[in-house]
């Protein structure tokens, strides 16, 4: 298997695993920082899969990123059927890149019936008559559910009347809508789709063992040359072997904690499981 396919594949279920409890969280607790962050990791696996040539799971997650945009516009919301979907999508993007790894190629899987419920609610937040987030400034606080149209409609024709206000300065004239609110909508209005920038490497498991076990090697060869610094008198040769010690000492501690993996990768598996099993029976977890 070429190194960019493994390197794709371990970073990919990594990006599943957190889309399980990101969405999960999302369900219950949404925010506009977290909706980022998941579409963000979809576009990633969709950009890569572009490039590798996954074609159908770049349907899929294709699929997925345009209702996560939706979502980001305030056009879909959050609720039970969409986290269900975007779920089923996790679950089958999954299931694909198990194929991946085993065969190197996609299996003859059908992801049509997940990609058409994707597209689905997409069609369904188009339907709301709500535009794309460089929409007018009335139709964003709309979609927002911070004015009705008639309180836009009303100050449109205000607007008609020769009032030389900007819309948004005649709405909180109006009372219907606060200065938080509109500046909330103007940032709507220039949110733009941005790449994932992640202050971090990915390594090879193996490469990082042999690298413990050169620094084990070199500490071991250290604890040699400090038998003959005992035995010498040279301040030169100590005042080294003091450097060697100390750099020895701090280049194993950081290469042990790279090595190291968070307990909460243990534990995050189980919201997703929780949810599911809550749903399967029909009770509240």
């Amino acid at each position: 298997m070429a190194n960019a396919v493994k390197e794709f594949l371990l970073e990919s279920y990594e990006f599943l695993d957190r889309l399980d409890r990101d969405l999960v969280v999302l369900e219950k607790q949404p925010s506009k920082e977290m909706l980022g962050a998941i579409f963000r990791v979809i576009h990633t696996i969709k950009g890569n899969c572009g490039f590798l040539g996954f074609s159908k799971l770049g349907s899929v997650t294709h699929a997925g990123e345009g209702l996560l945009a939706l979502m980001r516009e305030g056009r879909v919301k959050a609720n039970s059927q969409v986290t269900d979907t975007l779920l089923a999508m996790v679950d089958a993007a999954r299931k694909l890149l198990a194929d991946i790894e085993s065969t190197g190629k996609e299996g003859s899987g059908d992801y049509t019936p997940i990609i058409e419920a994707l597209n689905g609610l997409q069609q369904e937040g188009r339907n709301r008559d709500i535009q794309s987030a460089s929409m007018p400034l009335g139709d964003v606080l709309v979609a927002q559910g911070r004015i009705d149209r008639r309180d836009l409609d009303r100050a449109l024709k205000q607007q008609a009347n020769g009032d030389g206000r900007r819309i948004g300065e005649i709405l909180m004239a109006q009372g219907s809508v606060t200065q938080t609110e509109i500046i909330d909508a103007l940032q709507t209005q220039r949110e733009q789709k941005s790449a994932v920038l992640e202050n971090s490497v990915r390594i090879d498991l193996d490469l990082l063992d042999k690298l413990v076990n050169l620094v084990s090697e070199l500490v071991l060869c250290r604890n040699q040359i400090m038998r003959f610094t005992a035995m010498n008198d040279d301040p030169a040769f100590s005042a080294a072997f003091q450097h060697l010690d100390l750099i020895t000492g701090n280049l194993q501690d950081e290469v042990m904690k790279t090595r190291m993996q968070p307990i909460g990768e243990l534990w995050n598996k189980f919201p997703r499981f929780v949810r599911d099993l809550a749903a399967s029976c029909g009770k509240q977890i």
